[in-house]
């Protein structure tokens, strides 16, 4: 079984649906450490679901979080990476060194609305600006550059002539919630056949 590390800054509602698939069997990676970069919803959630969680307050570690990312997926033996509202930036020796294991999920077509300081509600926000008839999110693979990794899956929503940017990203969550356990399924069956 493929162990998973699972890097989150938010709320954790996907890490939730990514352990979620886990227990019910439908997911053949094993969430084996949880890793947020501030105090936030997601560390109850991994401590909730007896998973090894830790804190690498970002405010504290500065330029060491990539380091002690790196050091903590090492000790835990990780085999792969799921970012789920991971807000920090790794630097690039740390990507680089995970190529093609690391994937994250965003909140938009890409590449439409991705990129530096394009998250959480600031891609609905920009979408709903653009007039756009559609919307969804991306599972992609993480590279360097910020939401530039090769694109995995998309699912689509239709945007709404009543959508607030509120709305708009409560479906889209929905479907992040289906498609990134789906997606990781996949991943786990392509890498140990």
């Amino acid at each position: 079984m493929l162990r998973l590390a699972i890097l989150a800054s938010g709320g954790g509602t996907n890490m939730q649906s990514i352990i979620d698939s886990y227990t019910s069997g439908l997911l053949e990676m094993e969430p084996s450490l949880v890793l947020v970069d501030r105090p936030c919803g997601a560390l109850s959630r991994g401590v909730e679901a007896g998973i090894e969680t830790q804190l690498l307050d970002r405010k504290i570690l500065g330029r060491k979080l990539s380091f002690s990312v790196g050091d903590a997926l090492k000790k835990a033996h990780i085999d792969f990476v799921a970012l789920a509202g991971w807000l920090s930036i790794l630097d690039s020796s740390l990507v680089d060194s995970w190529k093609g294991r690391m994937v994250n999920i965003h909140p938009s077509l890409l590449p439409l609305y991705g990129g530096p300081g394009l998250y959480g509600i600031r891609v609905h926000q920009a979408v709903l600006k653009s007039g756009d008839a559609e919307s969804g999110c991306t599972v992609h693979y993480v590279v360097p550059g910020v939401d530039e990794g090769e694109i995995i899956e998309q699912a689509r929503v239709p945007v709404l002539k009543e959508d607030t940017p509120e709305s708009l990203a409560e479906r889209v969550l929905a479907e992040e919630h289906k498609l990134y356990p789906k997606v990781l399924g996949a991943l786990a069956y392509e890498i140990t056949g």
